[in-house]
């Protein structure tokens, strides 16, 4: 639990760490957080001397984790954008529907059947998303891209099977020379910060690898010991964290017809909660129940 909660923690707090980088944009920290977490992950391996997956790894591992890397880059600059734009509670309001894009996911994937509470709580997603539109005057597209983009990297990573910190490597190696290119790139036409900012400045940027890497091995620490059922419980206190930052530390505005968007979200996802920990209650006391042998005769 301390494993888990340490995890969900550091990635709620990420928005205070992301406006301590300007002057970098929010491509050059995307470009240094690709470069450096594949370094940050390559040392945590070579420490425990774990390199045999990479012999294991086949086609198909690889293509779908390049996929992954499109997914989970697209979805790490659009968040650092938002959180240094002044948008932190519409990324927060992502994550908060992500557990809903997942449910849609299940159906549209793996076909599976919603029961009527999930229903309701689709429902009330759907409205929340229709009340944000009139109150920002626009879609919340970067709530929708945050979503969306986090639960396409989540359905292709249980396809690919394969642990946290092995996969992230295989990812920023497939985005490491497109991000080294967009560095270079920057520093060419003048419009970089490494190197021109202080020192300070490198270092943060330096870090944003180590700060994707330490809440990614907690989770992996969490997600052996503890069941899925507490990590799905877990997983809310990372846009509480962002949703209150933005509102508390950032000051951002969040007028009444916003709070109500809000609120249908907080909502849907009670819903949610309560019917998965009911079905789960059910599937239990149905393994619980003996079977009866057949008797001959």
């Amino acid at each position: 639990m301390v494993f888990g909660f340490a995890a969900y923690g550091l990635w709620g707090l990420f928005p205070l760490y992301w406006p301590l980088l300007k002057p970098a944009g929010a491509l050059e920290i995307l470009a240094h957080r690709i470069m450096w977490s594949l370094v940050a992950v390559l040392v945590v391996l070579s420490l425990r001397r774990h390199w045999g997956w990479v012999r294991a790894l086949t086609r198909r591992q690889v293509g779908l984790l390049a996929a992954a890397a499109v997914g989970i880059s697209l979805n790490w600059g659009v968040y650092i954008f938002a959180v240094n734009t002044g948008h932190t509670i519409e990324a927060a309001l992502g994550y908060f529907i992500n557990p809903l894009i997942s449910v849609l996911f299940g159906v549209l994937v793996f076909r599976e059947r919603l029961r009527p509470w999930q229903w309701a709580a689709v429902g009330l997603g759907t409205a929340a998303v229709l009340v944000l539109t009139v109150d920002y005057g626009r879609p919340p597209w970067i709530a929708l891209v945050l979503a969306f983009s986090f639960g396409t990297y989540g359905l292709v990573k249980k396809f690919v099977n394969m642990p946290s910190a092995e996969g992230l490597t295989v990812e920023t190696a497939v985005m490491f020379l497109p991000a080294l290119g967009l560095a270079l790139v920057l520093q060419l036409r003048g419009d970089a910060a490494f190197g021109h900012a202080g020192a300070g400045n490198a270092l943060l940027l330096v870090g944003a690898g180590v700060v994707t890497a330490i809440p990614l091995l907690l989770f992996n620490a969490a997600a052996v010991r503890i069941p899925m059922s507490t990590i799905g419980m877990l997983q809310y206190l990372t846009p509480v964290l962002q949703f209150l930052i933005g509102l508390l530390v950032h000051h951002e505005a969040m007028p009444a017809s916003r709070w109500t968007g809000f609120v249908l979200v907080w909502l849907a996802l009670v819903l949610l909660t309560a019917d998965g920990l009911r079905a789960g209650r059910r599937a239990r006391r149905a393994a619980r129940v003996p079977v009866v042998p057949e008797t001959a005769g």
